[in-house]
């Protein structure tokens, strides 16, 4: 090596890749596997494979099986399942395979639209309590509080009697009633979000509160939102059948599960079988294929049990 030559200078280490190229396949990666794990978990399957069976028998099946649901029909009362009516018929004529289908209309219609209104208020509600904090969110949760201290089922049951039921107004109660858990639910989430460093990055950058829980702190307490929201689609169905269980329910000629049982009870032990057994049956998979479908989306979006 002579004096002109140049002095080689030590390796350094390795320049990492960039955070931002480096971070967004992972985080398109951890979406598709959330989705993935779902899809691989048998409940979620099971779960979604009946939901949709009981979506279409509801809402297309009258499609192909026209019945009458309106006119009654005490000619054909109390007939036995065979020929023309495969479930029979119930007290008032009606064809039982087709009062499944307008009932359940009635019951999923009311869950999916109970869950949204919950959802929608609860989150809002336990987002905001969670992010301003201190004395406001205090204030905001002993309301919450309060709400839940009183019996849910009793309070449902005094609005009933005190107004004419239908099925707007249900839906109204059994939402005033059912944003309280989404609320809390969403508030804790919150308060372990507004620490992290993205939201102290919008917030340095001028971002405002409603701008910070609507484009930040909501879309990540999103599973929180939608395990809750599955749930309460099923506890409003079951919700609705037990106020018509009590004879609170939906008035003629609305039909739903509920109702079909407390008709059919009263002649469960005269032989007809077939005024109780379907709408249990139909009732019972409906309420646990939400269930199922819920616990899956909770281990599915739960981070802790991804493995990348």
């Amino acid at each position: 090596m002579t004096a002109t030559d140049p002095v080689p200078l030590p390796a350094g280490p390795p320049v990492p890749d960039r955070p931002a190229a480096a971070g967004a396949p992972a985080a398109g990666r951890g979406g598709r596997l959330s989705a993935v794990t779902l899809l691989r978990n048998r409940r979620a399957r099971v779960g979604l494979a009946l939901i949709a069976l009981v979506v279409l028998f509801c809402f297309a099946g009258p499609l192909f099986y026209r019945t009458d649901q309106v006119t009654v029909h005490l000619e054909l009362a109390e007939l036995p399942p065979g020929g023309g009516h495969p479930l029979g018929t119930d007290p008032n004529g009606y064809d039982v395979l087709g009062r499944l289908m307008a009932g359940g209309r009635s019951s999923l219609e009311l869950g999916f639209a109970v869950a949204v209104a919950t959802t929608v208020i609860g989150t809002l509600y336990g987002a905001f309590a969670g992010y301003l904090g201190g004395v406001v969110d205090s204030l905001m949760m002993r309301a919450v509080d309060t709400f839940l201290a009183v019996p849910g089922l009793v309070l449902l049951l005094i609005m009933v009697s005190m107004f004419t039921p239908s099925l707007g107004g249900i839906i109204l109660l059994l939402s005033l009633l059912s944003w309280l858990t989404p609320a809390r639910l969403v508030r804790g989430e919150v308060l372990s979000l507004r620490t992290r460093e993205f939201v102290q990055a919008a917030r340095m950058m001028g971002g405002t509160g409603p701008r910070v829980v609507l484009r930040h702190l909501v879309p990540n307490a999103a599973g929180v939102v939608i395990v809750s929201a599955t749930f309460t689609v099923a506890d409003a169905i079951l919700m609705l059948s037990t106020l018509s269980f009590l004879g609170l329910g939906l008035p003629p000629p609305h039909a739903d599960w509920g109702t079909m049982l407390t008709g059919g009870l009263d002649f469960l032990y005269d032989g007809y079988w077939w005024l109780v057994y379907p709408p249990a049956a139909i009732l019972i998979v409906t309420v646990v294929a939400f269930n199922l479908l819920g616990d899956a989306l909770h281990d599915a979006l739960d981070i802790r049990l991804n493995r990348v």
